[in-house]
């Protein structure tokens, strides 16, 4: 997702999202897409952690490795597998986030 706050010269905010959604055969790319909700909380947050949207070229990116033990959508996980081919597989991150997600449905302990 990449987000521009005052116009295309602006500095982005880039967030690759990953879907937390399991399927049949296992952790994969799926059609989910981030909600307008999803949207306003990555810029939220962003916002926060030092996204400047004012300033002029670059790019903020909000990286698993510095924000996302801080920040987790509830239908997404922050990755660094699109820019980054050496980062951490985060098969194991959508399965626990879908197992705690299970247990939580079920009125059981995350």
């Amino acid at each position: 997702m990449r987000v521009w706050g005052a116009g295309k010269n602006s500095r982005a905010l880039q967030a690759d999202l990953l879907s937390k959604a399991v399927l049949p055969w296992g952790c994969a790319t799926d059609s989910s897409y981030p909600c307008p909700k999803d949207v306003r909380t990555v810029i939220d947050y962003a916002l926060t952690h030092g996204w400047e949207p004012g300033l002029t070229g670059g790019t903020f990116f909000l990286s698993e490795s510095e924000h996302a033990s801080a920040f987790e959508l509830a239908d997404f996980l922050l990755t660094d597998r699109l820019r980054d081919e050496g980062a951490p597989d985060p098969t194991t991150r959508v399965f626990r986030a879908f197992d705690e997600n299970a247990s939580a449905a079920a009125g059981g302990p995350p």
